[in-house]
């Protein structure tokens, strides 16, 4: 098949590499002139792929993704199709595919996961749209898969495979953040003496072994205390919109919330809240806390 592939960063590139590692032409543009785009524009991207033509986009969700859409949407012809497989909100995705309908052009999206590796591991794919669709496109999702029977979905509608994409980036959060706790907790117990060789050794028979922990376990080799990690994690957005939409359908998220705020403590967000915590702690009981007693604690 041909493909024509936007966006070719980290994510982007790999997984165009991948697409024509299986034998697949793929036309690439970035912004970026120091990528490894074929093309210079999207207009020569779209002139360059035979019709029906089939374009994953692949930049940061919002702003760059409607206006790469838009875009397209003057460029392509009816029974064309756009694939939208970056970060989007769920919610956008209705909109969009609205917005193309009338116009004849066919719409996806995709949510992927499997970061840096999945240039060799291969990607986790979680699609939305009819089934027709997905059919038409499957040789790339193949291509993109990992080996075996798993790592495809046809989650559901348009929509469907970034709202999966939400969930699992949410369970992601919660998962990260409960290694993080168990390594803090056994880190402050004298009766671990090597927290790192503990958690390194769940990798195998246990019913906690992951992808996650095999990358914490690397990790640990050249740092098994990660003091070299500072300690600030972002979050990109899908936790948030996935507490959202479960208050919506009435569904208790805590594992995921308390994961959310504890990214945005770790960011300085919490800085005002504790010193009002601590003015009032003061002002009730007369419990002062001093700098330098936190820093030896």
């Amino acid at each position: 098949m041909q493909l024509g592939m936007i966006g070719l960063g980290r994510m982007g590139g790999n997984m165009a590499k991948r697409i024509a590692a299986a034998g697949h032409e793929v036309v690439g543009y970035d912004r970026s002139p120091e990528s490894d785009r074929t093309v210079a524009s999207l207009k020569e991207l779209v002139a360059a792929l035979k019709a029906p033509r089939l374009v994953w986009v692949m930049v940061p969700a919002g702003e760059a993704t409607d206006s790469t859409i838009n875009e397209l949407a003057e460029l392509l012809q009816p029974g064309d199709m756009i694939i939208d497989g970056g970060n989007s909100r769920y919610t956008d995705d209705a909109r969009h595919a609205a917005e193309l309908e009338p116009k004849g052009i066919h719409f996806m999206d995709c949510g992927v996961s499997g970061g840096v590796w999945g240039i060799d591991r291969g990607y986790a794919l979680m699609v939305g749209g009819s089934q027709g669709d997905f059919e038409s496109a499957r040789p790339i999702f193949e291509a993109l898969k990992p080996e075996g029977d798993s790592g495809l979905v046809l989650a559901g509608p348009v929509g469907g495979g970034h709202f999966a994409k939400m969930v699992h980036n949410g369970i992601e959060y919660g998962m990260m953040q409960a290694f993080g706790e168990g390594f803090a907790t056994m880190v402050k117990s004298d009766l671990v003496e090597d927290p790192a060789a503990v958690m390194s050794s769940w990798r195998d028979g246990s019913v906690v072994q992951s992808w996650l922990l095999d990358l914490l376990a690397i990790a640990f080799k050249s740092d098994p205390t990660l003091k070299s990690m500072p300690p600030v994690a972002n979050e990109s957005g899908e936790a948030k919109w996935m507490i959202e939409a479960a208050l919506e359908l009435g569904v208790p998220t805590p594992a995921t919330a308390a994961a959310l705020y504890a990214r945005q403590t770790s960011r300085g967000g919490a800085d005002d809240i504790l010193r009002v915590v601590s003015t009032m702690r003061a002002q009730f009981g007369g419990h002062v806390t001093k700098i330098d007693e936190i820093a030896t604690h």
